[in-house]
């Protein structure tokens, strides 16, 4: 098994554990004995967990990216369709059997406060997505696409929580709803002082 290889297989079952059972709660013997790599190997490409779990949180920032970016490119023509198609892949998210929330905002909440590094990354997923979801509503016409976005990105992240909270799909689209609804209104320039 070459180096590189060794390297993704640790990223790779340590996302799974991580995602499946928390970050604290997963220990590096936990990880080594899932992976079958020698610990004198993870501490060759990871001096520490902290490492470890950075690296794991820029994978999954990139494949979750990947991710929704080609499901709403493939399943939508038009900028509003793709901005709700965003909802239809978080639905289908919420339905696989192995989810357990946002990767990201687990990691916030686990270590909120406590190591900069990690929530430096989770904070830059959450901007990375938000301006994708703003080209996305800036294509719109949106009055205020920034606004558009973060409302956007705070319909996702709630839904994400209630289908973590319930283990139910719904969710995505209770959030669709509210969104169709907050798009048509952003496309709409607001009432100047006087004209109401």
């Amino acid at each position: 098994m070459a180096a590189e290889s060794k390297r993704d297989q640790l990223i790779k079952t340590a996302l799974e554990l991580f995602y499946r059972d928390g970050f604290k709660a997963t220990g590096i013997d936990k990880i080594l004995a899932e992976a079958g790599v020698a610990k004198m190997t993870l501490y060759k490409h990871f001096p520490s967990k902290e490492a470890l779990i950075c690296a794991v949180l820029r994978r999954r920032d990139e494949e979750f990216r990947d991710w929704a970016m080609k499901y709403v490119e493939t399943h939508a023509a038009t900028p509003r369709e793709r901005l709700l198609a965003l909802f239809d892949a978080h639905y289908n998210w919420f339905s696989e059997r192995n989810f357990r929330g946002c990767l990201f905002l687990n990691a916030a909440a686990e270590f909120a406060g406590n190591t900069e590094s990690i929530t430096a990354i989770a904070l830059e997923h959450k901007k990375l997505l938000h301006g994708y979801i703003r080209g996305l509503a800036s294509a719109t016409g949106a009055h205020n696409p920034d606004e558009l976005a973060d409302w956007l990105l705070l319909l996702l992240d709630g839904a994400i929580s209630g289908a973590q909270l319930t283990m139910t799909a719904d969710w995505a689209m209770h959030a669709k709803g509210a969104a169709a609804r907050l798009i048509d209104s952003a496309a709409t320039p607001p009432l100047q002082p006087g004209t109401g």
